[in-house]
């Protein structure tokens, strides 16, 4: 789950200061979920924008705008009122503002209305995302229980927990645990402690190089 948040109204008004006629895009994935680009965000948008004197010629939600496919599908389904367009205005991450970018034939300007924040998780209450993934192309998770040094460690240390840490919190945020007395916990629970006497190389940073591809022909 990518997390995003909606930018201030007054914020997207601004960066559109140079258009009138404003084609909008939702996500009907992440950005539904995250309550900044399903249909009542883009519906809200929409309203203030014409109430500025801005022309929203139309809409649309795909269901996934970071699929090149399933852009180009909304697209088709909607070529006269993007095409009235003078620009548009993105409510996802920054992978469907991108995407659009990337599958219009046109190239109009792209503008977002959201932040992308991090890739998450989402809890049994579908109200608390926690970020768990820094998808940095070399995972640990095999090693430390299942519980990520990398993103839940201030620090990102991969050999155990700093000086620092104080009743099972991290120095840095005392609310928040230790990600390391975490992992220590998980693996004692699961016969794994041995896993801690094996040292950890520093990271190799190649491997989370940017902008990174990977094809799936190449891991068939």
């Amino acid at each position: 789950m990518i997390v995003s948040q909606k930018k201030k109204f007054e914020d997207i008004l601004d960066s559109l200061s140079s258009a009138k006629r404003i084609f909008i895009i939702g996500c009907g994935e992440c950005a539904t979920t995250c309550k900044t680009g399903g249909e009542k965000e883009v519906l809200e948008i929409k309203s203030f924008l014409e109430s500025k004197g801005k022309l929203v010629t139309g809409w649309t939600i795909p269901d996934a705008p970071c699929i090149a496919s399933q852009v180009k599908l909304s697209f088709a389904k909607n070529r006269k009122a993007m095409d009235e367009a003078e620009a548009f205005l993105v409510l996802a991450c920054g992978l469907g503002v991108q995407s659009v970018l990337e599958n219009d034939r046109n190239k109009k300007p792209v503008y977002t209305g959201c932040d992308t924040l991090f890739g998450s998780v989402l809890d049994v209450t579908g109200l608390i995302f926690s970020e768990r993934c820094a998808m940095c192309g070399e995972c640990v998770l095999n090693i430390t229980g299942g519980i990520c040094p990398v993103t839940r460690c201030a620090k990102g240390l991969l050999n155990g927990p700093c000086g620092g840490s104080d009743k099972g919190k991290c120095e840095v945020d005392k609310n928040k645990d230790c990600a390391w007395i975490l992992i220590y916990n998980r693996l004692k629970e699961l016969g794994m402690l041995d896993n801690l006497k094996k040292p950890r190389p520093p990271k190799d940073h190649s491997l989370s190089s940017k902008p990174r591809e990977v094809s799936i022909k190449e891991q068939e």
